[in-house]
């Protein structure tokens, strides 16, 4: 019996090797679709979308847009715009341009400005990065404007995926080492969380070529960082039971089954509330929201597959030794623990619930200030945590041409209405210059100069002074215009999605705990930990980072994130609460019941996924490093603050008023029995003294690995 039991492990881990055989051609090629420009990111919609799509049917097709700088303080020499010469004659004869580049000389003669505009790249990434290498090759000058910022960006993109996947691996492994202090049994859920990954990416491949959904930079990197923080926070869950099971369990393979009955409904459901959560940025209509809705679900549900079937198997396969040297041998109990962390905060929370939570409660509030702190909408330049070339080249025109534009803004029109639209561009206030460019297929483009500096708030008003003189069927664009059109829609969709979020999250939780006050606490929480976080990164954005704007989508995605993942945490806590409520507990005892027995894994899982969400903060752009460090502080407040305090002390406050209008709120559970006095329901002491009181969530009180034969060290209290 015992080897048919552990030949089912085996199959099991030989489905995932067939599995992973079959995804393996489909993830390699999702680099292939991934797509960053901003147009990319622009729902169907925007003017800036309608221009682009436009420009790529005129003759010629799609053109990318550079600037040459020739730059020296003090002023260029006579040999100096020589060479400049020569280099942009060289550039034309290498490849085919729209118009013959004109020098533009800065006033005070220290600058010169060549725009130069080519086909050649079409719409082609990567034939785009090789035109704009080539030129940067042959002129000694800078070399700016869309379609270098553009190869910029795609650079450090492109550059992401093996630093934020080693990044993350590494500090894993680091924090499951410190909680399961064993040499090998890290490495079973970190190779775990690195197949769920790959089998993420193949999905997500899938579902792109199925139903065309955008895949960029940032959704793909928010994929990996989800699969390894939420897969290892399921990991904690599962390997926390199954310790505890190996100690009443003879052998593996039932402990495992019976460990994946007490913690597996906790945790599907909380996977389950994730996924929802993430899903619900497909009523966006920010193309790259909407995509990383069903990106992010994929790797929560990947991660939960994976957990679920392959590391059961694995820890089946090999058995007790992998608990080395803390073995947990059958029929041992571990040693009494000292009092935990979270039997104090319990306690404190118990004694006193209403000044704890109105401290904390202001403590929130007062954090949550620091969002009128927020810098304004990041510009494009402003997206690299270091100074690329092309940013560079924008800086330099600013400070040499003051009294112009020096980022085209592109308008196109009916043929037949473009002499009309041309002039109208030219009487439009703001407007330095303007000039008719290519024609085709109906279309007329046409060339608008702002006389101010790109995606200053003066270029803004005259976007969209254009887009009012010209009317519908005109369509204003270029990059400046794409920043406009990103902030707008960002926006619009806070207004859809936010509330969508909270009804979807709040309907789960009411089935899941069939009550209302309690969901509504809980939903109530985790909306403060956003403002608070969102609040935090105002005080530090500009003044630590040296961030000079806010993502305008930061607001939305680190709503969506907080809520959904905090909520997770909040399952948990709530689960076991209730259970102690149906065995008869008062729901005061119930809550601090809880938060002592649940307190360290949930503390351990808190950790984990702040630190994966925190290796964002150290990526190269700055939309990435925000979202992650707002994220990672949420996560953090979450964890340590509102779960531990805040929860527990309202629950404390509320009594059984919190599981109105269910039927505890009215009466005992129906065996109208009560826990022994001095221990939980599942008999660990109740002053949390255990460190391995189970929970009906796997949870155990400490989140640590214990010794072997009643011999092991007291566990680590986190």
């Amino acid at each position: 019996m015992e080897g048919r039991k552990r030949t089912v492990g085996w199959g099991v881990l030989a489905l995932w090797v067939i599995l992973i055989a079959l995804a393996a051609p489909l993830a390699g090629k999702l680099g292939d679709v991934q797509r960053d420009r901003a147009v990319d990111y622009l729902p169907a919609s925007a003017d800036s979308t309608q221009v682009a799509k436009i420009t790529e049917q005129l003759p010629g097709g799609d053109s990318t847009d550079l600037v040459l700088v020739y730059h020296r303080d003090g002023g260029l020499s006579a040999a100096d715009k020589a060479t400049a010469a020569r280099e942009v004659e060289r550039v034309a004869a290498e490849h085919p341009l729209t118009s013959p580049p004109v020098p533009v000389p800065s006033e005070d003669g220290s600058t010169l400005l060549y725009a130069v505009s080519s086909t050649e790249p079409g719409t082609d990434e990567a034939a785009r990065d090789a035109f704009v290498l080539d030129v940067r090759e042959t002129v000694s000058g800078e070399v700016g404007g869309p379609g270098a910022l553009a190869t910029d960006a795609s650079e450090v993109y492109n550059s992401l995926d093996g630093p934020l996947l080693y990044t993350t691996v590494a500090v894993v492994a680091i924090l499951l080492i410190v909680i399961y202090r064993s040499p090998f049994l890290w490495l079973v859920p970190l190779v775990v969380a690195g197949v769920a990954d790959y089998l993420s990416m193949a999905v997500t491949y899938a579902l792109h070529q199925g139903f065309d959904i955008s895949v960029s930079g940032q959704s793909t990197g928010v994929m990996t960082i989800l699969v390894f923080g939420a897969g290892t926070d399921y990991a904690l869950l599962l390997v926390s039971r199954y310790r505890e099971e190996l100690r009443r369990t003879e052998r593996p393979y039932d402990a495992m089954v019976t460990a994946l009955r007490g913690c597996g409904p906790a945790v599907l459901a909380s996977s389950g509330t994730v996924a929802l959560g993430m899903l619900c940025l497909l009523a966006a209509d920010m193309n790259s929201s909407r995509g990383m809705g069903p990106t992010a679900a994929v790797g929560v549900l990947c991660a939960l597959v994976a957990m679920t079937t392959l590391l059961p198997a694995l820890l089946v396969v090999l058995g007790r030794r992998v608990f080395w040297p803390l073995i947990p041998a059958y029929g041992s109990a571990p040693k009494a623990a000292r009092r935990s962390l979270f039997a104090a905060m319990g306690s404190s929370a118990g004694r006193r619930p209403l000044a704890v939570l109105v401290a904390g409660a202001a403590a929130l509030a007062a954090l949550a200030l620091g969002v009128l702190n927020l810098p304004g909408a990041l510009k494009q330049e402003d997206s690299f945590t270091s100074t690329p070339e092309a940013v560079a080249a924008m800086k330099t025109l600013a400070a040499a041409y003051p009294e112009m534009g020096t980022q085209p803004i592109t308008v196109v029109a009916p043929t037949d209405a473009a002499p009309g639209a041309l002039r109208t561009a030219l009487a439009t206030d703001g407007v330095a210059k303007a000039e008719r460019g290519r024609s085709g297929g109906g279309w007329t483009e046409i060339s608008v100069v702002a006389s101010d500096p790109p995606q200053s708030a003066a270029e803004t008003a005259t976007i969209r002074e254009l887009r009012t003189a010209l009317g519908d069927g005109v369509y204003v664009g270029g990059p400046s215009a794409e920043q406009l059109d990103m902030t707008d829609t960002n926006a619009g969709d806070r207004n859809i999605v936010v509330p969508l979020v909270i009804v979807v999250v709040l309907l789960v939780l009411i089935v899941l705990l069939r009550s209302l006050v309690a969901p509504l606490l809980l939903v109530a929480a985790v909306v403060a930990v956003w403002g608070a976080a969102l609040g935090i990164g105002g005080f530090v954005f500009e003044s630590l980072f040296g961030f000079e704007g806010t993502d305008p989508g930061l607001a939305l995605l680190s709503f969506v994130f907080l809520v959904a993942l905090g909520v997770d945490y909040g399952i948990f806590l709530m689960h076991r609460m209730r259970e102690e409520c149906l065995n008869g507990s008062e729901p005061g005892a119930a809550a601090l019941t809880a938060l002592r027995t649940t307190g360290g894994v949930i503390a351990s899982a808190g950790l984990v996924l702040a630190a994966t969400f925190g290796v964002l903060v150290n990526m190269p752009m700055v939309q990435l490093a925000e979202l992650g460090f707002v994220i990672a502080v949420g996560v953090l407040l979450d964890t340590f603050l509102v779960r531990t305090y805040l929860v527990t002390s309202a629950s404390v406050l509320l009594g059984r008023k919190v599981w109105w209008p269910g039927p505890l709120a009215k009466r005992p559970a129906p065996n109208g029995g009560s826990p022994k006095a001095g221990t939980s329901t599942d008999g660990s002491p109740a002053d949390g003294s255990s460190a391995e009181g189970s929970s009906s969530d796997g949870s155990s009180a400490g989140g640590s690995s214990t010794g072997d034969s009643g011999s092991e060290r007291a566990p680590v209290r986190v």
